[in-house]
This record gives structure tokens, C-alpha cells and sequence, in this order.
């Protein structure tokens, strides 16, 4: 993570978690795009989803690029009707 003149920086972002079909969970991060990561237990991706945003932003930093900075983020559900099947 980059360091700022006054020291470290925190940061806190979104993730959300969905069961995988293969078992385990799977984790999303919608700000940092591309940052996914799993794990066998909600615990256990909850702690490689930490560690996936830490390496993804130590990786910008390192590249020069712009650390994203999290917007208001909402989460819905939609509801669709599909014609049953002849």
C-alpha cells in the first residue's frame, strides 16, 4: 500500500460474496475491477479478499497508477418474469 507523508493510508471498500457452485465462496470487489478471489469457507475468502485488495493496490502504486477511492456503492435485487417452457 502507498505510503502517504503522514504514514500509512486505510482504505475501505466493498466487497461482495456468492456462493460458488463448485462449493466454497467467491469474492468481488466492484471498485477494483478485475479483483476476484474465493475460498472454502465465507471466513477464509473474507480474509483472501483483504489480501487480493492489498496485492491489487500495491500493484497500482507500483505502476504509477491512480489508487481508485470507492464511490457510494448500492446493491438491488430485479425481479424478471420468463415464460414457462412448451
Amino acid at each position: 500500500m502507498s505510503m502517504s507523508p503522514t504514514g500509512p493510508t486505510t482504505l475501505s471498500y466493498s466487497v461482495y460474496y456468492a456462493k460458488a457452485s463448485e462449493g466454497g465462496y467467491v469474492a468481488h470487489v466492484p471498485a477494483l475491477p478485475g479483483c476476484h478471489t474465493q475460498g472454502e469457507t465465507l471466513e477464509e475468502a473474507e480474509i483472501n479478499a483483504s489480501e487480493a485488495i492489498e496485492l491489487y493496490l500495491e500493484s497500482l502504486a507500483a505502476h504509477g497508477e491512480e489508487v481508485p477511492r470507492e464511490t457510494s456503492s448500492f446493491q438491488g435485487r430485479v425481479t424478471v418474469h420468463l415464460p414457462l417452457s412448451a
